[in-house]
């Protein structure tokens, strides 16, 4: 429930926002470098996918 309301607010975001909005960029205290928004915004997908595999591995390997 808790990541689900997480993702709803990110949508929200994401969709008051004007295509140039992304091209801002940002500090991201791992990164040397400025992010821009757009580049967060895939990180983030990519990121969400990979722990969905890893969940959907642990569930097949334990028969869960």
């Amino acid at each position: 429930d808790l990541l689900h309301a997480l993702h709803r607010r990110w949508i929200a975001v994401y969709d008051a926002m004007q295509e140039e909005d992304f091209a801002r960029l940002f500090i991201h205290p791992e990164y040397d470098e400025p992010q821009t928004l757009d580049r967060h915004a895939q990180l983030y997908g990519w990121h969400s996918r990979h722990h969905v595999a890893h969940i959907t591995g642990l569930r097949q390997r334990e028969g869960w």
